[in-house]
């Protein structure tokens, strides 16, 4: 703690509150997400969110190149300073939201580490899940309430659940508690180890329909599948009724029950309406 102090007074930089900065102060915990990883010399690693570079080093001495990606300029000296010993670091800043994963990676395999804030979990795993040069694996700190909805199993679904879960087999591999950052955050955080699937539990061709129909079932959370697709999707009632039954499921039930042979039982009874559309 005492480190990571001394070094944002060294640099004249006090976290933003604005982009999340919470700097990850134990080594043992920075040494057991490291270690998550599973690297060897021949892996490509994209870190998001380096911060002061303590994790950076880290995986610098277990992979063959690393690529951190950092929102925050004003961390430049500090990066620069960790990462001068490691040549095969490249360090580049801006928004990983607007950057294409592939051409930071050079096309090849990669495997991704990040410290992600709250605001921007959600949008980072479906910009690296959802595109085409997908990560083989990611480990992630969040907030331990982000890593229960990544895991979660139903009745406990979301649209989160499913974005992660849709190209990945993600684990909770162990918590964090506010003691082991600087500045303390208000919430418990939880590292997720995230696996890439072979292939995608819903088939790419029916990939648009799938969250067309998922994003539509969660719009009302606790309204009943019946009332909310009949909304999302402009049906009538009695035919989002008949569309349930036929793929057995119960038009009471809500959309965080829903199992995924279930979602893929819905999408194959889909009506005319909305696989023509």
């Amino acid at each position: 703690m005492k480190d990571v102090r001394q070094r944002l007074r060294q640099y004249g930089l006090r976290p933003r509150k604005g982009l999340g900065q919470h700097f990850l102060a134990s080594p043992g915990v920075l040494d057991k997400i490291a270690a998550a990883a599973d690297l060897t010399p021949d892996d490509t690693v994209l870190e998001i969110g380096p911060g002061l570079g303590d994790l950076t080093t880290r995986l610098a001495t277990r992979a063959g190149r690393v690529v951190a990606v950092e929102l925050d300029p004003r961390l430049q000296g500090p990066l620069q300073a960790v990462t001068r010993a490691h040549p095969h670091v490249e360090v580049v800043f801006g928004d990983i939201l607007e950057q294409d994963p592939a051409a930071l990676v050079g096309g090849r395999p990669y495997v991704v580490v990040a410290n992600l804030p709250y605001y921007i979990t959600a949008a980072v795993v479906r910009h690296l899940l959802a595109g085409p040069h997908r990560p083989q694996r990611m480990v992630l700190l969040v907030q331990r309430e982000v890593a229960e909805r990544m895991t979660a199993q139903p009745p406990r679904m979301s649209l989160l659940t499913l974005q992660t879960q849709l190209h990945g087999e993600p684990r909770l591999l162990f918590r964090v508690p506010a003691g082991a950052f600087v500045p303390r955050p208000k919430v418990e955080s939880a590292v997720v180890r995230i696996d890439a699937r072979p292939e995608p539990r819903i088939p790419p061709e029916q990939e648009a329909l799938f969250w067309r129909v998922a994003r539509a079932a969660f719009a009302q959370k606790r309204k009943q599948l019946r009332n909310t697709l009949a909304a999302g999707l402009g049906l009538d009632k009695t035919a989002v009724e008949d569309w349930l039954r036929a793929a057995g499921v119960d038009p009471t039930r809500r959309a965080e029950t829903l199992t995924w042979d279930e979602w893929a039982r819905l999408l194959a009874h889909a009506p005319a309406a909305l696989t023509q559309a």
